[in-house]
């Protein structure tokens, strides 16, 4: 007969396997918060010994014109970035959840960007458009159309949001998918032999029971449009190290690892952390809403 150890005895192992994931947790994540949030308050460039600053790390930040013009591009990338992730992850996550010749395949290819180096494909997408010997401009020659700059300060937004869009269906789609697959297919009998039709179907059930799925994908693509850097690193850089559409996290980059300014980045950083929260926080707010007029 087997004899049960004490609960006393099971606990004591169990923190002894979770201590190195605790320990990388506490001083990789929670450390990094804190050193970041006590180096903003410090004017340092990694050679000298850093000076208290107090707040004019962050007093400076409205007159940095860099910054500005970072903070602004993110929420215009992040305005279109992310519904049209959401958007279109959902429609690819209803066209594969058949069983169709070549849905495997599909599903493959439209995730394999996910888990894809994002350099190699960042590289990939600087080849596309490349103004001289591109494919788009290769395709647009050869319908007798002009060259496009398809880089240029005032097309690279639609330019980057295409490529990051194309990158992050993948994710989305296995979120949808998931949860088109955990719908009882008894609704859709019920409401078929009622008579609905593929629309009302679609409208009435498929979407209100993606609600949970809808919101985690919301929540998840603005995270990423906010941290966006990469993509636009790669395609948008220039000779000089600069970017015809600088992001709030390469403002950070640019901050602290070409001017050597920490306590400026790490300021940017903190800013960039709590905005972030503060949108977490108005998407919990509106799901709890959502939730009570239900």
């Amino acid at each position: 007969m087997a004899t049960l150890r004490p609960m006393g005895s099971e606990r004591i192992w169990l923190l002894i396997f979770l201590l190195p994931t605790l320990l990388g947790l506490a001083l990789g994540a929670f450390g990094s918060i804190f050193a970041s949030i006590g180096i903003s308050f410090l004017d340092w460039d990694l050679l000298t010994p850093p000076q208290a600053a107090g707040f004019s790390n962050y007093i400076n930040l409205p007159n940095d014109r860099l910054f500005n013009q970072a903070f602004w591009n993110t929420l215009a990338f992040a305005g279109l970035y992310v519904p049209l992730t959401v958007v279109i992850s959902l429609f690819v996550a209803l066209g594969l959840n058949r069983r169709l010749p070549g849905t495997t395949f599909f599903r493959i290819a439209f995730f394999l960007p996910t888990v894809s180096s994002p350099t190699a494909v960042g590289l990939l997408w600087t080849w596309i458009y490349a103004q001289d010997n591109g494919v788009l401009n290769g395709i647009i020659t050869a319908m007798g159309g002009d060259p496009v700059r398809w880089l240029s300060r005032d097309v690279a937004l639609y330019s980057v949001v295409i490529a990051n869009v194309w990158g992050a269906i993948g994710g989305g789609m296995i979120i949808f998918l998931a949860g088109l697959q955990a719908i009882p297919k008894d609704f859709y009998e019920v409401a078929y032999m009622d008579g609905a039709k593929p629309w009302q179907r679609l409208w009435f059930i498929t979407l209100p029971a993606l609600a949970p799925s809808m919101f985690f994908q919301a929540v998840l693509t603005t995270i990423n449009a906010f941290q966006a850097f990469d993509y636009i690193y790669i395609l948008t850089r220039l000779g000089n190290g600069n970017s015809t559409m600088p992001t709030m996290v390469f403002s950070i980059y640019r901050s602290g690892f070409r001017f050597f300014r920490m306590g400026d980045a790490a300021a940017q950083a903190v800013i960039l952390t709590l905005i972030i929260l503060v949108l977490t926080w108005i998407y919990f707010r509106l799901q709890k809403k959502w939730g009570a007029q239900a």
